[in-house]
């Protein structure tokens, strides 16, 4: 069995030759099992004639293109971790990454060498698909790449400020991979007969884990477009011959509120995986489009370890269902309802990461008493179904994205006449839930559209622009505990209108990246 993710592509490319491995329709390619494994190999020869080897780690910012995925099985086969780079990081998150993960290496597109360079400040090589310098310090390792091997560093939003990186092992992306296939139900995977489209970021767990090991270990096409295109939207899933798509909550929403036409009853897709669609609009999707939505929960640090899918009725469509825990134990915490998973008891960590990079003490906290906190309130039916409440945790969830209340707070606090903020989630009607930031001003400064607008540029200029501010809301004073801690809960209520405020300003047109 294979011990590796290049291993498993391999033995899926002896079997299946001359069949179509990967579909990017932005760059016109279509590329067979025999000829990526002949291009990964080449690549894996020039990495290893440039001294690359086992144990090193290299960022990747090559977006949703071929290129990823091809350098990512190289490196893979010569036991190189990969760091991939969200490409709507700013200056300061790509510094903080470049410093933090330890790459000795970052390979760019072309139009951003120039950007990372600056962030590098020279401690590491930048370089383009095509020029691979050679490997520093230090020297690779002599034993061959195994199971229990880093295949990749995934920086995640936490509630600690700046994102963390996920430690993920070469045996957490086999049973990612192996979990899919073997959901079966509403999800039943076809061997060496699906083609799974998916619009979903490669520097995420679901499309690097779920859907392009999913097709690696069945024989699969991989559509992967460069991102989710709403007018073009099922002209490319016709034309591309899906019979799965992945989903997240904002993309129903906005095909809902397209105009009926042919072409989105002119496919092939048998269901769609995904998460968080929005209770009111999922049976009308299904109704509509003709096909399934499957609700699933995972987190980047819980792997197949506690990956959970309504796959099989009743699904209770419209209650933010995710299904029940088949291979995975849960438990609640009384008095929050927090719910926490592990594998088994036996053996609580299988498939999960294997920690966070240089933060033993988060790691340990996260899994206190034997079981990974979620930070996820959820109910349980009593049918065992398993519903989700709300977020626990200091964390943002935008368009499928985690943002840090923390890192956003931090940010506008720079700003010199700003004496309190507080950053909270505002519900949206189209992208689930959008960043709120309450600021209390100092020194006179002034509390309009202006100075809003002022909080927009900062942290757009600063952060990636789906964590900048959507709203901003100027206060008197915020309400603290003794010890001065910002009481969240009870500005929860403002959020739930902020366009009803006064002195509320909607920014939410600028987060146009």
């Amino acid at each position: 069995m294979a011990d590796t993710v290049f291993a498993a592509f391999q033995e899926t490319a002896a079997r299946a030759g001359v069949a179509e491995f990967l579909a990017v329709p932005s760059e016109n390619v279509s590329l067979g099992y025999g000829d990526a494994l002949s291009e990964v190999t080449e690549l894996a020869r020039r990495y290893s004639d440039a001294g690359y080897g086992h144990g090193h780690r290299v960022a990747l910012l090559l977006e949703n293109r071929p290129a990823f995925l091809l350098h990512w099985l190289a490196l893979n086969s010569l036991g190189v971790a990969v760091v991939p780079v969200n490409p709507y990081y700013r200056h300061r998150e790509l510094s903080h990454l470049l410093r933090h993960s330890g790459v000795i290496l970052a390979v760019v597109l072309n139009a951003r060498l120039e950007e990372m360079r600056a962030a590098a400040e020279g401690a590491i090589a930048i370089a383009d698909v095509e020029n691979i310098p050679p490997a520093t310090s230090p020297p690779p390792r002599t034993d061959a790449p195994d199971s229990e091997g880093l295949c990749s560093l995934l920086y995640t939003s936490g509630t600690t400020g700046e994102p963390k990186g996920c430690l993920l092992s070469n045996d957490y992306y086999l049973r990612m991979g192996r979990w899919y296939l073997s959901q079966g139900g509403l999800c039943s995977v076809k061997m060496g007969g699906e083609r799974l489209l998916t619009p979903l970021p490669l520097y995420h767990m679901n499309a690097m884990a779920c859907s392009f090991m999913a097709m690696v270990m069945s024989g699969g096409c991989l559509v992967q477009l460069d991102r989710f295109h709403p007018s073009t939207w099922w002209d490319d899933v016709a034309r591309s011959g899906a019979t799965i798509i992945h989903y997240l909550g904002i993309m129903p929403a906005i095909l809902l509120g397209l105009e009926t036409r042919t072409a989105e009853r002119n496919h092939n897709v048998r269901f769609g995986f995904g998460a968080n669609v929005d209770p009111a609009h999922h049976a009308a999707f299904e109704a509509r489009f003709g096909f399934p939505l499957i609700e699933a929960w995972a987190m980047t640090e819980t792997g197949a370890g506690a990956c959970i899918a309504a796959n099989q009725e009743p699904r209770h469509i419209g209650t933010r269902c995710f299904g029940r825990a088949k291979t995975c134990d849960v438990k609640f915490v009384e008095e929050s309802g927090e719910m926490l998973v592990r594998h088994s008891a036996a053996a609580p960590r299988a498939g999960f990461f294997s920690g966070y990079h240089r933060d033993v003490a988060a790691s340990e906290s996260a899994w206190q008493g034997g079981w990974f906190h979620t930070g996820d309130v959820v109910r349980q039916g009593s049918d065992g179904s398993l519903h989700f409440v709300d977020r626990q945790n200091n964390v943002i969830r935008r368009s499928g994205e985690n943002i840090a209340a923390l890192e956003v707070e931090g940010v506008i606090l720079e700003l010199d006449w700003v004496a309190q903020v507080a950053v909270i989630a505002a519900p949206d009607a189209l992208r689930g839930e959008e960043v709120m930031a309450c600021v209390v001003t100092r020194n006179g400064a002034a509390r309009d559209a202006a100075s809003a607008r002022q909080v927009s540029a900062w942290c757009l200029e600063h952060l990636s622009y789906y964590k900048a501010p959507g709203w901003v809301a100027f206060r008197d004073r915020l309400p603290t505990t003794t010890t001065q801690k910002i009481k969240k809960a009870e500005l929860r209520p403002l959020a739930s209108d902020p366009a009803a405020l006064t002195d509320c300003f909607d920014m939410r047109d600028r987060k146009r990246p």
